[in-house]
Order: C-alpha cells, then sequence, then structure tokens
C-alpha cells in the first residue's frame, strides 16, 4: 500500500489558478464583446448623436 506524496503548497496554488481560470472564463463570456460588436455600438451613438444635432434649433436662446 503506498499513498502518493502531495506538496501541499502546489496544490494550493493549482487550486488558486484553477479558481482564476475559471472567474476568468466567466467575466468574458458576461462581458466580453467583439471589436466588432465596439465599433457598432460606437457607430449606432453616432448616428444618434447627428440625429439630436441636426434637429436642435440654433438662436440666441439655444445657448442659455
Amino acid at each position: 500500500m503506498s499513498a502518493d506524496i502531495v506538496n501541499l503548497r502546489q496544490f494550493r496554488k493549482q487550486n488558486a489558478r484553477t479558481e482564476k481560470e475559471r472567474q476568468a472564463e466567466e467575466n468574458r463570456i458576461r462581458f466580453g464583446r467583439t471589436k466588432a460588436e465596439k465599433q457598432l455600438t460606437k457607430a449606432l451613438n453616432e448616428q444618434e448623436r447627428r440625429k439630436l444635432d441636426a434637429g436642435r434649433l440654433e438662436g440666441k436662446d439655444s445657448e442659455e
């Protein structure tokens, strides 16, 4: 009967690495967006800003 010898320090470090990787994967799923998605959002925001600016009335009282 022989038991495997386990270095507890290495075991804890490996568990910490595994937990960090699991958390990173969860964050990538929850918060990650592709470059194309970011560009689309930016383009839509810019389009809406231009639409609002086009409807703005210009005159003396518009600044006050």
